[in-house]
């Protein structure tokens, strides 16, 4: 769980909506452009190799490759995503864990004003207090809210807009964690995808989606249905190099692969928060010949909460999978969860660049 402390909504949040936030009537968007606010992070420099190696820093917040552009968070801002959701000309589709943001509701709730059909799903499982504000206030304002199912996490963290363009998301919309937070979003416009997106979205808007298995598009993976198999595949068939970011490590059988993996020879970094919680598994790591380092838990150092895996940076085969899923049997086996597998160059380089980074400013744990 993110260590900060999720804040209340502001009382003036309805005046908001008063100060033009939702004044750009069907705008596009340049993708290859526009870029939010900088935020903070870490640098320093590596000592042994794995993601190191592949050189740290260097790469751009944000960059494009074909179908796809990667936000590296918090450096990019999320004045993209924004700009997105009042681009929006017929439809916009949100699902997502939580949702905190003054200025993502407002842009939501101008949509709707305006006339686009906006339909949201929260999750209410483990986040219905925290939801429930931000519920009444999109309801109140014309937005088709939905909750949920009681006895599912909605972990996913997807925004869709006109039906072209799907924002695939480590993130949730929460303002208090932007500044501080390693997350990373895709923005794909892969019809495939979006379309696999989209179907899914309508299963669960109407809640027929329990026992429903999403379709995968060219490069998704879902929860409960092959997140788990997709990851695993990716770690298992490393030949060189892996490099790890995630906000758990609580599953024995992603342990056992990336443990595998050390021991017949590919060299694996590990990047993480510090929390007492993963300290066993980091033992076992280490004991088998991963790299894991790990950031203190504290508001003044950059948290880690990406899910983010890169597998043999630099050769013909390198790939990056992003996505929603934490390393334990909850995320993988019953929540609803999306991630995205690609080898496009641009976000394999960005994505690299980003744990690199991570890596050599972070403490080798012992």
């Amino acid at each position: 769980m993110r260590r900060n402390a999720l804040i209340a909504a502001s009382v003036g949040l309805a005046l908001a909506l008063g100060l033009g936030v939702g004044g750009c009537k069907g705008a596009s968007v340049d993708l290859g452009t526009a870029k939010g606010s900088s935020g903070s992070g870490s640098g320093g420099s590596d000592g042994s190799g794995g993601a190191g190696s592949a050189g740290s820093g260097g790469g751009s917040a944000t960059a494009s490759a074909g179908a796809l552009t990667i936000l590296a968070e918090p450096d990019a801002g999320v004045g993209l995503i924004d700009k997105l959701i009042t681009s929006a000309r017929r439809s916009v589709d949100l699902t997502i864990y939580t949702l905190r943001d003054t200025v993502a509701e407002a842009g939501l709730a101008a949509d709707a004003k305006r006339g686009v059909n906006v339909r949201v799903i929260l999750d209410q499982h483990l986040e219905k207090k925290v939801n429930t504000s931000t519920y009444n206030f999109l309801r109140s304002h014309g937005v088709h809210v939905a909750w949920a199912p009681k006895t599912m996490t909605y972990h996913q963290k997807t925004l869709t807009i006109d039906g072209t363009t799907s924002v695939i998301m480590t993130l949730n919309l929460i303002t208090a964690d932007y500044a501080d937070t390693r997350d990373f979003a895709v923005i794909d416009t892969d019809a495939g995808d979006v379309s696999a997106v989209e179907t899914t979205f309508n299963a669960d808007f109407t809640g027929h989606g329990k026992g429903f298995t999403p379709p995968d598009g060219s490069d998704l993976a879902w929860s409960p249905t092959n997140s788990q198999d997709v990851i695993l595949a990716v770690i298992n068939g490393s030949a060189k190099t892996l490099a790890i970011e995630n906000e758990e490590m609580g599953y024995a059988k992603v342990t056992d692969a990336l443990i595998a993996a050390a021991r017949r020879g590919v060299s694996v970094t590990v990047t993480m928060t510090d929390q007492k919680t993963w300290h066993a598994a980091f033992k076992a790591l280490a004991k088998a010949g991963v790299h894991v380092r790990t950031l203190r838990d504290s508001k003044k150092v950059l948290y880690i909460h990406a899910k983010a895996i890169v597998a043999d940076f630099g050769r013909t085969d390198q790939q990056v999978f992003l996505g929603s899923e934490n390393f334990s049997k909850a995320s993988l086996r019953r929540n609803r969860e999306l991630g995205i597998q690609t080898s496009a160059p641009a976000v394999v380089s960005t994505v690299n660049a980003a744990l690199a980074k991570d890596f050599a400013s972070a403490t080798p744990f012992s």
